[in-house]
């Protein structure tokens, strides 16, 4: 398993994997398949050179199987803080601890360019996520109803942050 950034050379691979979780999991995610399976390839090349975000991804041998993002504000006043997006794991990967590299290579960055926390959400019912997250160090701080609808079905959303500074 190798874990390394992303950058714009692999926007097939990474649009290819994002679209496959849309798809799969559409409550998992704000952004939906039938959006984003209309915008180009040079959006995902345009997200993967952005100074805004980072992307790491997770390769078995060729294969992009997982990926995650940070995504910084550029506003003074929160420049301390960043959002984990776009976290997915193919299901034939699971259970290896993928996503577990990945985010430790997130935090390593998030630690050594000096931010101070890091915020992210997951949905209601994903206990994997939930407990993967726990056990990195993140810890919920609200849950917000029918945050997201997918079709008729709305989906919670837990809100957690991991203070970078105590750890």
């Amino acid at each position: 398993m190798e874990i390394r950034s992303l950058t714009p050379a692999d926007a097939t691979a990474y649009r290819s994997l994002r679209l496959r979780g849309l798809r799969e999991h559409p409550e998992a995610f704000t952004s939906s398949y039938e959006e984003d399976v209309q915008q180009p390839l040079q959006v995902a090349e345009l997200r993967l050179a952005s100074q805004r975000t980072s992307f790491w991804g997770a390769f078995q041998g060729r294969e992009l199987c997982g990926a995650v993002g940070l995504e910084r504000e550029g506003r003074a006043k929160v420049l301390h803080r960043a959002k984990v997006i776009g976290m997915y794991v193919v299901p034939e990967a699971t259970g290896q601890g993928v996503g577990a590299q990945l985010l430790q290579a997130l935090l390593a960055r998030s630690r050594a360019e000096g931010l101070e926390s890091l915020v992210l959400t997951v949905t209601e019912g994903n206990e994997a996520a939930r407990r993967l997250y726990e056990r990195c160090g993140f810890r919920s701080f609200g849950i917000e109803p029918r945050a997201i609808k997918v079709g008729p079905a709305c989906y919670a959303k837990n809100h957690m942050v991991l203070d970078l500074t105590s750890s």
